[in-house]
């Protein structure tokens, strides 16, 4: 079953997450990773959310989707985005 990382992104270091997003791209695509969303407009529907950014990865499965984020290739490029951004992050399993 297909499963999706879904995250909420505040950028706080443009420049730098630039550069995260240059490396954590590689290492999607190496665990078979695919962008549904990458940033873009967003707009509220419902509710009082105000999300600044939203990224959506499909994986082929939620032990896949955790290989990725937990994977020796990802280790620097998450401390990467701890340091470049603010996030919210959950894994949600799909049709």
């Amino acid at each position: 079953m297909a499963a999706y990382v879904i995250v909420e992104i505040e950028i706080v270091d443009p420049v730098g997450y630039e550069e995260y997003k240059k490396q954590a791209a590689a290492t999607v695509h190496k665990y078979g990773g695919e962008y549904i969303v990458r940033g873009g407009k967003t707009e509220v529907l419902e509710g009082d959310w105000q999300p600044k950014r939203i990224v959506v990865l499909e994986f082929e499965s939620t032990q896949r989707a955790k290989e990725w984020l937990n994977c020796e290739d990802y280790r620097e490029p998450r401390k990467m985005r701890h340091r470049t951004a603010r996030t919210n992050m959950i894994l949600v399993e799909g049709m």
